[in-house]
């Protein structure tokens, strides 16, 4: 069976951990093994979130002076790199007799996507309600509520083509556990005079990773995040956990846009293909596949089945 894994960037950083190497180092650590877990048993391919890096190195790039910015494609590529290169040496230490390749990944999107002009997609480190507004005002950035903090969000197009998926099918092909379409991709559009150019946004990972899954036929896109699965009524005394659902019902609930909702609709759109889609925490990547944790959404599903959730 093949298994599009995809980690989340708050499952690689932790929400109100230091953004430093340390932190990134540890949690990688904690994913590998999970991966591995699945990787032992089925055909694997990884995707994973870059939030809270590219902010970060956005952060950086502001504060740096004496040129302009990085823009952010140049940015995603460099997480790519980035956490690429620590997921790699992890993997090869829960996987020793197994191959591990990082690609780096463009994404195509629609330079006319709607998206462009209503920013969602949150990325960085948190922030005060006061802090927000001062960097609103002071750097023109956009941001939107994340609980009971509030992040910078940038435009996040739908992505249509994995520009690197001959690569990754050969790679694929070989035995090698492939990592790639990291941050969802770097976001590219056709150039005027031909080939590509990159644009301002970062991509969904969720969406990269259902239209990767798709492309590549897999059976399974898990995704993998720092909550155990998609809540109704989040924080609420009477929240609870879809832990089934089909993909039309799972649809009509409401959803968090800029955390859970892409992940339920690229989960729904997998799933509406014929395949298997699956939300749930980083640890619980084995009793997820086994429908034993999580939220899975099939078409083979009847309505939502809802469970209260684990208490700590």
């Amino acid at each position: 069976m093949l298994v599009v894994v995809a980690l989340g960037g708050n499952a690689l950083l932790r929400r109100h951990e230091p953004l430093d190497a340390a932190h990134q180092r540890a949690n990688v650590e904690r994913a590998a093994t999970s991966v591995a877990a699945v990787a032992r048993a089925h055909d694997v391919v990884v995707t994973h979130g870059n939030g809270p890096q590219v902010g970060l190195l956005a952060l950086q790039s502001e504060a740096a002076g004496g040129s302009a910015p990085m823009p952010l494609d140049v940015i995603s590529a460099e997480t790519e790199g980035m956490i690429g290169y620590v997921l790699e040496q992890e993997l090869r230490r829960a996987l020793p007799d197994t191959e591990v390749a990082t690609v780096l990944t463009q994404v195509v999107v629609d330079p006319d996507d709607a998206a462009f002009a209503s920013p969602t997609k949150p990325i960085g480190p948190v922030y005060s309600a006061a802090d927000a507004t001062r960097l609103a005002r002071a750097r023109g950035w956009a941001f939107s509520n994340d609980g009971d903090d509030w992040r910078r969000v940038v435009p996040s197009p739908r992505p249509s083509a994995v520009v690197e998926l001959a690569a990754i099918e050969a790679l694929r092909a070989a035995g090698i556990v492939v990592i790639c379409a990291g941050g969802g991709g770097i976001p590219v559009v056709p150039a005027p005079g031909g080939g590509l150019q990159g644009v301002e946004a970062v991509v969904d990972k969720d969406h990269a990773s259902a239209l990767l899954a798709r492309c590549l036929g897999a059976d399974v896109l898990l995704l993998l995040t720092d909550v155990e699965g998609a809540f109704v009524d989040r924080g609420s005394s009477s929240e609870q956990v879809v832990r089934r659902a089909d993909p039309a019902s799972i649809r009509a609930l409401p959803f968090p846009p800029g955390s859970m909702g892409p992940k339920v609709e690229a989960a729904a759109a997998f799933a509406t293909r014929g395949g298997i889609a699956a939300i749930g925490a980083l640890e619980d990547a084995a009793r997820i596949l086994r429908g034993e944790a999580g939220t899975t959404v099939t078409a083979t599903a009847d309505g939502v089945t809802l469970v209260p959730p684990r208490r700590n």
